[in-house]
């Protein structure tokens, strides 16, 4: 029975991450284009048509129609399916992890953050301010929902990373975008530095071997630029969980390398 109401638990959870996330699809979309979500109605975004309620209901109505739009034949990006099934996906695997309470909440959030940031960027090569402002106040409010990690760590990986990006661009005025300056500062005070240096690390590595990969097969050219948001997302969703280990274990190599 146990094993039951656990299972019906999580399938709760994953119902209300993919609602939550085909929210995040709208904001992704929305965004961008400056629109009051509240005023404006769905419509496809080919043929302009409104959406009714059975157009919208998150994974069911894409599948159901066959990822094309009703009214038209459009296609509909698969993204936006990915996009729900991740929301559902995070919901329960961090209640798993966290429990249900105000940590497992806090880190959703956060990774909804990251993915709004990571399909914005992608799409227009841009992170919107209010993006990081939201990241920022939720790190704030991390110090006392998720905790582990101290004040003075939070400021010091608001910094950590974030000037020395920002230094490097007074030198090379295209070496990073500012949207990703700003996320990096933001994301310190959620994870702390040693979190955020290891994040950034992983993002400069997945986003390096992209470069590498696109070179390659003469999909950008060395001047060329591609949105590097999504690579720092993913860098700091996995610093979320084992980025100030991973630090520690580095700088406890580093000890005793020195003492010996």
């Amino acid at each position: 029975m146990d094993d039951l109401l656990k299972g019906l638990l999580y399938f709760l959870f994953f119902i209300l991450g993919v609602i939550i996330f085909s929210f995040v699809n709208m904001i992704i979309y929305k965004l961008p284009e400056k629109k009051v979500f509240a005023k404006e109605k769905s419509a496809c975004r080919a043929c302009g048509h409104e959406l009714a309620f059975k157009d919208l209901i998150p994974v069911i109505s894409w599948i159901c129609l066959k990822g094309k739009c009703r009214y038209c034949g459009a296609k509909i990006s698969v993204r936006d399916l990915v996009v729900e099934l991740l929301g559902g996906a995070f919901a329960v695997g961090l209640t798993a992890y966290y429990g249900i309470g105000l940590k497992a909440l806090t880190i959703f959030l956060f990774f909804a953050m990251l993915t709004i940031v990571t399909c914005i960027d992608m799409d227009t090569m841009e992170i919107p301010f209010v993006l990081n402002v939201i990241i920022l106040v939720l790190g704030i409010i991390s110090i006392w929902t998720v905790g582990g990690v101290s004040i003075l760590e939070r400021i010091i990986g608001l910094f950590c990373i974030s000037l020395p990006l920002f230094l490097i661009v007074l030198v090379i005025p295209e070496g990073f975008g500012g949207g990703d300056i700003k996320l990096m500062f933001a994301a310190g005070m959620f994870l702390g530095w040693k979190a955020t240096v290891v994040a950034f690390l992983i993002g400069l590595l997945l986003g390096g071997g992209y470069g590498v990969v696109c070179l390659i097969r003469r999909k950008h050219g060395k001047k060329d630029h591609f949105a590097f948001g999504p690579f720092l997302s993913v860098g700091l969703a996995i610093a979320v969980f084992c980025g100030t280990q991973l630090m520690d274990m580095y700088l406890e190599f580093l000890k005793m390398s020195f003492t010996v």
